[in-house]
């Protein structure tokens, strides 16, 4: 930019000034999340906790309009001086409970509350206020607290909490994001600041497209709270779930507001309970106050209440101003609370084609001295062809004089993280900043921002370490022991006694000693070595294999690695059983169900993402094979009846599964596509996210044949699709569909085969895979279809049962299907319930073979 354009930029800059002050209610306490905004405008801010506001204001006379949900607004008329340092303008404010008026209601319904009739035309209307609004962009502020009130010294009497966690406030976040959105679901958000209490290197978690809960939409979802959602008061059904009372009516800004009161006619049904006030003759909201708690079944928060304030925009539409989330949060011994709050400004509007653009009713208040000018309706500019640079330009940011297009959001990043966020100053966020901190957020902010260079020094590190460092009992027995060196972002690695001591017929009792050692760099690069040495008894075999992993590109999804050396493997690589599962298998019931042979072997691989959506895995082993058979039949406690099955497994397909010692080269290609993806671009690493559209598989490997020795020769093709599918208050599914054969098989072994996710056990590992198919029997080299579908009806059903209710299971069923030449048409069915405890899930499930019943079992696994 030339001296000449700078010079004119800053003569022509007007000093804007500060408002700030205090609101509080009729004993003269601060009222928190009250909207503080300038008549006419979309300009505005929020007290915060003690009720204190702060908001910049352009020079001129302007109309500042306070209000609180439940409480009667105020307005004020200021003038601001265009000065060079202008003096900060304080305004504090006493607000009193509003006083509905019956009288003034002129809807009415014949034998019921008036306030049905209110309601049916805010229903009508539903659907219109959800589309009326095609495209905006807003600047949006975001706050999140969240503290620690009470903790437990273990968890469960278990597991030790973490060294350095204590009450107070465990995190503290700002961010200041440019949001653009388009109809009818299109986000995509920009994030220009970002604020973390006692960390300067890391970005605000607050994503601004996630605040914007839509009480428009027939189902709120309420993600990590309630896996079903809400069925909004507004929403075509809202009649079968909701009474509604009215509270008054009043005047407010030229606008008659009709308070309602809503609740669930059924304690527990998927609704809300609060307050929504609708604007007489639109019919919209003007704002909420709404809650939910443990009788709707949420999850680890005991209540939650969202506040939401809407505001007249410029093109005849109205626009969310500002909303919070409180809760309050309860489990495990631990207690605590928070909120995030929003502040929405400096909207840029495209009303939808069927908007009427018609000027707003003038206001019955007191108007302002001089006219407000509010922004204007955004134009779309004619087609211009852009270039490749412009272009890519212009998907960074939305154009300056208008809201995007269509094109703008091609591009599936819904979120960018500006790489320079988080390096902002104080003075940068006292200037942006709409709400001002509590004294409890100055104070936090102070403590960690200071303490920061020391808890990275050393000594902090070392003495954190040394406390997290102990060995418990619950390392030893469940989660293994870590070691580590938060100083130099090192990690050593030990599993739990239950992997290091395993027991099985091959190798009698075993000695499974695995070490793994992690370093991280500061830009999220790491690398992982895990040597593992193992010594069965029986058969007096010492093995030892190592493995190293690279993570070296976080953006690009980049990962490589090798493994080597000689060691046992499971006929399936997927591991269908556990070594502790089997070990108690075989030592208690007398199964040896996992079945073993031992390879020496080579394998290299690596990942990326191609492009967006489409990641790619490439893979080539190899390996010289070993037959391994049993050596001990030690068990707990001897059953006439029962024998141990010989090692080489059972599969119906062929006559035999020994092998000779051979050598075998193999390679795999693997791609996986979502169309669609979205994702977040950090700046140091990308994250996706779902989309639309399933996710599509292809694996295609090779068995070489000549080379190095290779005995194996084949060609092995699988296509699949897998997704995830929201079904609203039914709950939501899940499907995986697998198809394949072997376009040549000329040379291979049993372990080449395609093998399935069996379990002949009362635990199940996965919930997604077969229950009671034997681990090898229909084992395949030929073609094959499997199909796998779960609905998990997220309380659908016994929400709906009294006393059960209460214990917050949720019914689940699933439909496992398999076709191969030797199986034929072999299908599971399975009915259950999860959330048991929190955690766990119990199956009933039943096999059936060309419709002829063959065998069935309870299940037990987690399942959150």
């Amino acid at each position: 930019m030339s001296l000449l354009c700078l010079l004119c930029l800053l003569g022509g800059t007007a000093q804007a000034g500060i408002v700030k002050g205090k609101v509080t209610d009729e004993k003269g306490e601060g009222l928190a999340f009250a909207t503080v905004y300038l008549l006419g405008s979309t300009v505005g801010s929020t007290t915060n906790e003690q009720g204190n506001y702060q908001f910049n204001v352009d020079p001129g006379k302007h109309t500042v309009v306070f209000q609180y949900v439940g409480y009667k607004s105020q307005s004020k008329t200021i003038e601001i001086l265009d000065e060079e340092k202008p003096t900060p303008l304080v305004l504090n404010v006493q607000l009193l409970p509003e006083v509905y008026n019956l009288n003034e209601v002129r809807v009415s319904l014949s034998g019921k509350d008036p306030a049905y009739g209110i309601m049916q035309q805010a229903i009508a209307k539903r659907e219109y206020h959800l589309k009326e609004v095609q495209a905006y962009t807003a600047q949006v502020y975001v706050k999140g607290l969240q503290r620690l009130l009470n903790m437990p010294k273990r968890i469960m009497g278990i597991i030790k909490v973490p060294a350095g966690l204590k009450p107070g406030i465990l995190y503290l976040s700002e961010s200041v994001s440019e949001l653009n959105f388009m109809q009818p679901n299109k986000y995509r958000e920009r994030m220009i600041s970002s604020k973390v209490s006692g960390n300067s290197r890391a970005f605000s978690f607050n994503q601004a497209s996630e605040f914007n809960v839509n009480f428009y939409q027939n189902l709120v979802k309420a993600k990590g709270v309630n896996e079903r959602g809400f069925v909004s008061p507004l929403a075509s059904n809202a009649m079968f779930f909701y009474k509604y009372e009215l509270m008054g009516s009043n005047q407010n800004n030229g606008h008659l507001i009709h308070r309602i009161k809503v609740t669930p006619k059924r304690k527990n049904d998927p609704a809300v309970t609060g307050y929504l006030y609708i604007v007489d003759g639109s019919w919209r909201l003007q704002s909420l106050n709404l809650y939910v708690t443990k009788d709707q079944q949420i999850e680890f928060v005991d209540t939650l209440r969202i506040t939401q304030q809407f505001t007249p925009a410029a093109g005849n539409v109205w626009v969310l101003q500002s909303q919070k989330f409180t809760f309050d949060v309860e489990g495990y011994g631990f207690k605590g609370n928070g909120y995030f709050m929003a502040v929405y400004s400096k909207y840029r509007v495209k009303p939808a084609s069927f908007v009427k653009q018609e000027p707003a009713p003038a206001p019955t208040t007191p108007a302002p001295q001089a006219p407000v000018v509010s922004p204007p309706v955004a134009v779309t500019p004619p087609a211009v062809k852009l270039s490749r640079k412009e272009r890519k330009a212009q998907q960074k940011s939305a154009p300056a004089d208008g809201v995007p297009d269509a094109d703008f959001f091609k591009k599936k990043e819904v979120l960018l993280i500006e790489k320079e966020a988080n390096t902002q100053d104080s003075s940068y966020w006292a200037e942006v900043r709409p709400v001002p901190l509590t004294e409890e957020e100055v104070v936090d902010y102070h403590e960690k921002d200071s303490l920061q260079v020391i808890k990275d020094s050393k000594p902090y590190k070392d003495s954190i370490d040394k406390k997290n460092n102990q060995l418990g009992v619950s390392n030893l027995l469940l989660t293994g022991y870590s070691y580590q060196n938060s100083f130099e972002r090192t990690t050593f690695s030990l599993d739990p006694i239950t992997r290091i001591w395993q027991y099985n017929t091959v190798e009698g009792l075993v000695a499974n000693l695995r070490i793994s050692y992690t370093k991280r760099f500061e830009d999220r690069r790491s690398y992982t070595i895990t040597p593992t040495l193992r010594y069965g008894f029986s058969n007096e075999k010492p093995q030892a294999k190592l493995s190293a992993s690279y993570n070296y590109d976080m953006v690009r999804r980049r990962s490589a690695g090798f493994e080597g050396g000689r060691f046992v493997s499971q006929f399936n690589a997927n591991e269908p059983i556990t070594p502790f599962i089997n070990t108690v298998y075989t030592l208690l019931v007398e199964e040896n169900y996992m079945k073993l042979y031992q390879k020496t072997f080579l394998r290299g691989w690596h990942r990326r993402e191609l492009v967006n959506g489409l990641a790619a895995m490439f893979e080539m082993e190899y390996a010289q094979r070993d037959m391994l058979q049993n050596t001990a039949d030690y068990v707990v406690r001897d059953r006439a009846t029962k024998t141990f099955t010989p090692n080489d497994p059972f599969n119906a397909e062929v006559g035999s599964t020994a092998f000779p010692r051979h050598q075998a080269l193999t390679a795999t290609i693997g791609l996986a596509f979502r169309p669609g993806a979205e994702y977040i671009s950090h700046p140091d690493r990308k994250i996706n996210l779902g989309s639309e559209w399933p996710t599509f598989t292809l694996v295609y490997k090779k068995g070489i044949s000549g080379l190095l020795g290779s005995d194996v020769d084949y060609d092995f093709l699988t296509v699949g699709v897998e997704d995830e599918l929201a079904l609203g208050l039914l709950g939501t599914s899940n499907y995986t569909i697998n198809v394949g054969s072997f376009l040549r098989k000329k040379e291979l072994y049993f372990m080449d085969f395609r093998h399935f996710s069996g379990n002949r056990t009362i635990l199940s590992g996965d919930f997604s895979g077969f229950q009671l198919l034997d681990y090898y029997r229909y084992s395949t080299q030929k073609t094959f279809f499997e199909g796998h579908y779960s609905h998990h009806f997220n309380g659908f059903i016994l929400n709906k049962l009294p006393l059960v209710r209460k214990l917050k299971w949720q019914e689940v069923g699933s439909v496992n299907y398999l076709h191969t030449q030797a199986s034929g048409h072999y299908l599971e069915v399975g009915v259950g319930l999860e959330h048991l405890f929190k955690i766990f899930r119990v199956d009933f499930v039943t096999g059936f073979q060309e419709r002829e019943k063959v065998s069935s079992g309870i299940r037990v696994g987690f399942g959150f």
